[in-house]
């Protein structure tokens, strides 16, 4: 089984281009290391790549520094240039939604409307 989830945000946004029918988004994600030590990077950076509806969505919402969720699976990305062999993976992603909320949006407002409510005890409540 290939399955891989990643939280990060976007180092830039995505490089989007169309190759006949198909949609292809391009983007690094930079992802949070749990465990620092000193002289090492904090972060991981992967390489994505999204593909149709999936880059469509991409290319429509996702920016640089926006946190997002993805899901998918990892391809090796090898090639030969100038008689060098280079080695690599790609993420392949097959879903990406957002891991943060704009802020004023509808989380912040609804938690905004619920502080207006006045808290009532039982005792004033006519149909108790």
């Amino acid at each position: 089984m290939n399955k891989l989830i990643l939280i990060g945000r976007l180092t830039k946004d995505p490089e989007i281009r169309v190759s006949g029918s198909v949609t292809i988004a391009k983007f690094s994600l930079a992802v949070d290391r749990k465990y620092k030590r000193d002289g090492e990077p904090e972060a991981d950076f992967f390489n994505c790549t999204a593909f149709n509806k999936t880059a469509e969505f991409v290319e429509k919402y996702c920016k640089k520094g926006m946190k997002m969720a993805l899901e998918g699976r990892i391809q090796n990305d090898n090639y030969e240039k100038d008689g060098v062999k280079h080695y690599g993976v790609a993420v392949i992603v097959e879903n990406i939604e957002f891991a943060e909320s704009k802020k004023g949006g509808a989380s912040e407002k609804k938690a905004a409307e619920a502080e207006e409510f006045v808290n009532v005890s039982s005792d004033e409540l006519p149909f108790t």
